[in-house]
C-alpha cells in the first residue's frame, strides 16, 4: 500500500497530503466509515465541532489499535465560539470529545468578517500553540483580506488555510498569497461534491489514464501541491480515492485542467457566511 506524500508546514510539522474528511458523516456510522478509511491507508482525519462526530472519531482511532503518533487529527472551532475565552473553552471541549491531550491541527472554521472577532480568536489559538496543546494552528475559508489582518496584527502565521478548491474553483490569487507567506493550501470539497465528475475534460482525461474521474481530480490536487481531504461513506469509494499514487498527470493535461476554472462554488462565500 502506497503512502501519501508528506507536506511540511511552516513550523516543520508534517501532514499527509491526502486526508479523510468526515463532514456529514453521522455519528452512528462514523466508526464503520473511519475504520474503512484507516484500512484503506488514511492516517489524516479532518473533523470539526460543527460535524457532531468528534467523539466518534476519537473512539475509532483508539479502536484501530494503531499508535497515536500515526494519526494526524484536525478539528475546527465553530462560529458561535469566536472570542478569546470562548475559543479556549471550545478547544477544551473538542480535545475532550476526541480524547486527545494534543490536537495536530486546530482551525478557525470561518472568519465571519461581519462579527469581526477572528483576530481575537486567533490570539487564543496562538496561546494554545505556545502551550503545546496543538501542534499547528490554522484557518479555514479565510480570504486574502482576512489573512492580511492576521499577519499584520498577530504573531503566528497560519500553517494552513482550508478552503473550497477544485478544478472549477482554483483560487489562484489566494494560493499565490499562501505561497508568498508559507501558508499551506488545504482543499475541502476537492471533488466539488461530485458535481464536476461528469465534466467532459475530466472524464476524457480519466479514460486516458485508466482512472476514475475522482482519482484524476485528486491526483491534480497532489500535483498542485495542495492537501486534499475527500469524504465518502462508501468503502469502495474510500479505497478508490486513496489509489492515486501510481500515476502522474502530464504538463499538457494539467494545462487543460487549468482551463476549467470558472469560479463555481458548491459551498458558502466566506465574505458573507456567518
Amino acid at each position: 500500500m502506497a503512502n501519501p506524500p508528506l507536506l511540511t508546514l511552516n513550523n516543520s510539522v508534517t501532514v499527509p497530503q491526502l486526508g479523510f474528511g468526515v463532514y456529514q458523516v453521522r455519528a452512528a456510522q462514523a466508526a464503520k466509515v473511519i475504520d474503512a478509511a484507516i484500512e484503506a491507508g488514511y492516517r489524516s482525519i479532518d473533523t470539526a465541532a460543527m460535524y457532531g462526530n468528534e467523539a466518534e472519531v476519537g473512539a475509532a482511532l483508539r479502536a484501530s489499535g494503531l499508535p497515536r503518533d500515526e494519526f494526524f487529527v484536525t478539528t475546527k472551532l465553530w462560529n458561535d465560539q469566536h472570542g478569546y475565552d470562548n475559543a479556549l473553552r471550545a478547544f477544551d471541549h473538542s480535545a475532550a470529545a476526541l480524547g486527545l491531550e494534543q490536537i495536530d491541527l486546530f482551525l478557525i472554521h470561518w472568519p465571519q468578517p461581519r462579527r469581526d472577532r477572528y483576530v481575537e480568536t486567533w490570539r487564543a489559538l496562538e496561546q494554545l500553540y505556545r502551550d503545546g496543546r496543538v501542534r499547528a494552528i490554522g484557518v479555514s475559508n479565510f480570504g486574502v483580506t482576512h489573512l492580511r489582518r492576521l499577519l499584520d496584527e498577530t504573531d503566528v502565521v497560519p500553517a494552513v488555510n482550508q478552503v473550497e478548491l477544485h478544478p472549477w474553483l482554483q483560487q489562484l490569487p489566494l494560493r499565490t498569497f499562501h505561497a508568498e507567506h508559507g501558508i499551506a493550501t488545504e482543499a475541502w470539497s476537492p471533488l466539488a461534491r461530485g458535481r464536476l465528475l461528469g465534466d467532459r475534460v475530466i472524464t476524457a482525461l480519466a479514460a486516458k489514464y485508466g482512472k476514475t474521474p475522482a482519482q484524476l481530480v485528486l491526483r491534480w490536487h497532489l500535483q498542485m501541491g495542495t492537501i486534499a481531504i475527500p469524504k465518502s461513506a462508501t468503502p469502495a469509494r474510500i479505497r478508490e480515492n486513496f489509489a492515486v499514487f501510481d500515476f502522474e498527470l502530464a504538463d499538457d493535461d494539467l494545462a487543460a485542467l487549468a482551463e476549467l476554472d470558472n469560479g463555481t462554488r458548491t459551498g458558502a462565500d466566506p465574505d458573507t457566511f456567518g
